[in-house]
């Protein structure tokens, strides 16, 4: 009798901890009083008690199980592959027959070209940043002879820039700039500084970063990021500037025609525009 009065009592123990599982340990309390009470008429007392026990280990791992996951997380975590943005280009993402026109670091002013090119749209210290004059005549390979550039030597320049004199973002910028809100950075930070070309000619295939703006105008948003022609102007209608190293590459002279695109970083090769 005092065995089965400390059962109930131990029973009464696991019904107040209010176990997560309260049915299976229900069970569990009302087999060992089942168990105690038939004991006082057969079998070992001891055996009976231990099965009970094992029962309700078994029921509480269950229930225990659940706690750990409630949600069904899995346990080997599912990868999520994302596609980047636009492996794939369009046929009217070409501009094609564009003039094409040289210009270079440390560039001074001429009858074609009104702005010094020793600092760029983006950099007041293109030059010093560069590392040097980029002269267009001594080279050493497709990098200026006498140093060894600090900047990638494959560079153009396009007509628009995404700052104004401000340095806010043009009112238009993040309607018409594709990976505008991807590079965007804040105010006086332009997304437009450094994105890759890709340029055409004659079977050749040039990469070049984005580093100044021109020819000549700087809003012409319609030509580089729509389906205008290049607006009017001294060199013939020029669309684009091209570095010493892009002209040496292509084997052009300025004023001769090539197709360009922009593309994304991942899709660059590895080439000599790969610093």
């Amino acid at each position: 009798m005092i065995l089965l009065v400390s059962i109930v009592r131990f029973a009464k123990t696991l019904t107040d901890m209010r176990l997560p599982n309260f049915q299976n340990a229900r069970r569990a309390i009302i087999g060992c009083i089942a168990l105690a009470a038939g004991s006082l008429q057969a079998g070992p007392m001891e055996v009976r008690l231990a099965a009970a026990h094992d029962e309700f280990l078994v029921n509480r791992r269950e229930a225990i199980h659940g706690l750990l996951d409630p949600f069904g997380v899995p346990e080997v975590a599912r990868p999520v592959i994302e596609t980047p943005r636009g492996p794939f280009h369009k046929p009217e993402d070409w501009k094609r027959h564009v003039v094409a026109t040289v210009f270079w670091v440390g560039e001074q002013p001429s009858e074609n070209n009104p702005t010094a090119n020793t600092k760029s749209a983006w950099d007041p210290n293109w030059q010093a940043n560069f590392g040097g004059y980029d002269d267009p005549l001594a080279r050493d390979g497709y990098a200026p002879a006498g140093f060894v550039p600090q900047q990638n030597s494959f560079y153009v320049a396009l007509p628009y820039n995404d700052l104004t004199s401000g340095g806010k973002h043009r009112e238009e910028a993040s309607k018409v700039i594709p990976w505008f809100w991807e590079k965007y950075r804040g105010d006086g930070i332009s997304v437009c500084k450094g994105h890759w070309v890709e340029i055409h000619r004659g079977g050749r295939v040039c990469y070049a970063q984005w580093e100044d703006v021109g020819p000549f105008v700087v809003d012409h948003w319609q030509y580089v990021f729509g389906q205008e022609r290049p607006r009017l102007n001294r060199n013939n209608a020029a669309g684009i500037d091209l570095s010493p190293a892009v002209r040496d590459f292509l084997g052009l002279r300025s004023g001769e025609e090539v197709e360009w695109r922009f593309v994304e970083d991942y899709e660059v090769p590895v080439g000599p525009w790969r610093r």
